[in-house]
């Protein structure tokens, strides 16, 4: 008798000494690691920022980052340096659920492996955290930009608004995409990506019946995107973007 009853002494401590989680603990805010577990069982990281705010009661809008071709894998910096991830630093509260993955293969194409692995990991981190439907928008930088015009006219009903920065697209898409809130970004200056390929892709909007904002800096070279990302009014405008 007294052998259980120590035995059973000896276990509650133990169960006393182990962490125990509240039910309403609230889940990690900031910049969070994660990994997608690919087909082939192969991992890719990823990053999601999370609002300080959320607790998962209310849904938040979600803002997809594509990279440019230096950060891609084995580049010399990490996704999250150059864009959309310093911006956020930046600021006290930004209200989005923002989705960082990584190029492999340099390219965001809506076609590669990359621009398809970039879509299914917004859609598990839409299925991990509560995120509203009907306000997500995408956005990326140079390689990003690319990826950002040729993943909206493949998947043209998702996107409740895009952000293309010092990118290009195909002309011959403006018809699919037209109606897709747009925000186009390029300095006069870029050498890397003519500030061309951002006009050509306005003007196509405008003439299919669209109506592009579009911000032309002057005498800025290829690093558009601290200016653009750095605009406070862009974000409000993304927010007022709503799928009906």
């Amino acid at each position: 008798m007294r052998f259980c009853l120590l035995v059973a002494f000896v276990l509650c401590a133990a169960c006393a000494a182990q962490p125990v989680r509240s039910a309403d603990e609230k889940p990690k805010t900031g910049f969070v690691d994660k990994k997608f577990k690919n087909a082939d069982n192969t991992e890719s990281p990823y990053v999601v920022f999370v609002p300080k705010g959320y607790d998962g009661t209310k849904e938040y809008p979600t803002l997809l980052f594509l990279h440019g071709s230096g950060e891609t894998k084995g580049g010399t910096k990490p996704p999250v340096d150059v864009g959309i991830g310093p911006a956020i630093k930046k600021r006290a509260d930004f209200p989005f659920i923002v989705v960082i993955p990584q190029s492999e293969k340099r390219t965001w194409g809506a076609a590669s492996d990359d621009g398809k692995r970039a879509l299914a990991i917004l859609d598990a981190v839409q299925k991990e955290y509560k995120t509203d439907a009907k306000r997500q928008y995408l956005t990326g930088l140079s390689m990003g930009g690319y990826g950002t015009w040729s993943i909206a006219a493949a998947h043209p009903d998702r996107f409740a608004a895009i952000v293309p920065v010092c990118g290009g697209g195909n002309v011959k898409d403006a018809e699919k995409i037209k109606d897709i809130p747009t925000w186009v970004f390029h300095g006069d200056a870029d050498t890397a990506v003519k500030v061309e390929r951002s006009r050509e892709m306005v003007e196509a909007l405008k003439k299919a019946g669209g109506k592009p904002k579009y911000d032309e800096y002057p005498g800025v070279p290829h690093n558009s995107w601290d200016k653009a990302y750095g605009t406070d009014e862009l974000y409000k405008w993304l927010l007022e973007q709503r799928k009906k």
